[in-house]
């Protein structure tokens, strides 16, 4: 049963929550620390992430490099905007599509704001991750490229990690 809850808003919001055992200093670290980022952030199984810069400032860079190990690749870069540790964090991203792209997905799609918190729980957090994109057709195009799956996959990885 997945822990991952993902709805719409209006015509430009999603917002996805997720609950983590470990505290909010470990949710954060584990968004910003390239280290750990590169041991959790990977998707469906079967990817990894050979590149992995992130910059944790304000105006600080971000750039993912995804393999799939027989020669699928996605690339998605941006930049931070604000950082409160260990309580929000505010950035930009865009990804770069393999070409050719999906059907009604731009190459790199427009910026995508997104605003993560993390509030202590018990003992652990929960995690709400609002996306603004510029356009419900943009919406509906990223939701189509089945992203739930993989962040799920991907946020099971992260919920494993040593707090």
């Amino acid at each position: 049963m997945t822990q991952l809850t993902l709805k719409t808003e209006g015509n430009t919001h999603v917002v996805v929550t997720r609950r983590f055992k470990a505290p909010p200093q470990a949710v954060y670290r584990a968004h910003t620390e390239p280290a750990l980022i590169q041991k959790w952030l990977l998707g469906p199984e079967g990817w990894t992430m050979p590149v992995c810069v992130n910059e944790a400032k304000p105006g600080g860079r971000i750039r993912y490099e995804w393999s799939d190990g027989s020669g699928g690749s996605l690339t998605l870069t941006g930049e931070y905007v604000v950082l409160e540790p260990f309580g929000r964090i505010v950035h930009v991203e865009r990804f770069h599509m393999p070409d050719p792209a999906p059907d009604n997905m731009p190459n790199p799609t427009p910026d995508n704001h997104i605003e993560t918190r993390f509030e202590a729980e018990g003992a652990g957090t929960l995690m709400t991750m609002r996306m603004t994109l510029p356009d419900s057709a943009t919406r509906e195009a990223m939701l189509a490229t089945g992203m739930e799956y993989g962040m799920e996959a991907s946020y099971a990885r992260l919920d494993e990690l040593p707090a």
